[in-house]
């Protein structure tokens, strides 16, 4: 027979075993959604004599275009959609989602052509395409036709 004292310490040793596998679940679980958590940090996209403010979230591939900024962009014409423009170098997809559907103000990555994008308007979903934030203030001044140059910064608190 088991001493009292025996089945306690194994009792507090199968509690604990269950502790870290739940832990381990829970962190593994998180690293499988690849969801950004909630930290966001604000840009400013400065257009001639207009400045639109965005928000960028923590995504790799947000957090990544963060760290070209300054960067200044000409945005051209797509679709009458959206205002476009080639980056500088690719950004990681590693993570993220197969692709969502673009809302008007949201700014996005689309990774086959390694080009940034700023919704106008509403569009499909789209494969390839990932969200690195949203324009909060300003978008119309990006709602005029053809070219225009545009320089992205982190906004200072």
């Amino acid at each position: 027979m088991q001493s009292t004292k025996t089945k306690s310490a194994a009792w507090a040793l199968l509690a604990s075993a269950g502790v870290m596998l739940i832990s381990f679940y829970a962190l593994s679980a998180k690293d499988m959604t690849n969801q950004p958590n909630k930290t966001t940090v604000k840009i400013k996209i400065t257009v001639p004599g207009r400045t639109v403010s965005a928000t960028l979230n923590d995504s790799r591939a947000a957090r990544e275009f963060l760290a070209l900024l300054p960067l200044t962009l000409e945005l051209t014409d797509f679709g009458q959609t959206e205002k476009i423009a080639d980056l500088p170098q690719k950004l990681s997809t590693k993570g993220a989602p197969a692709g969502f559907t673009p809302q008007k103000g949201d700014l996005a990555y689309y990774a086959p052509w390694g080009n940034l994008a700023i919704f106008r308007r509403d569009f499909r979903y789209s494969e390839n395409l990932i969200k690195l934030g949203r324009i909060e203030t300003g978008l119309e001044a990006l709602d005029v036709p053809g070219h225009i140059k545009a320089v992205f910064e982190r906004e200072e608190n």
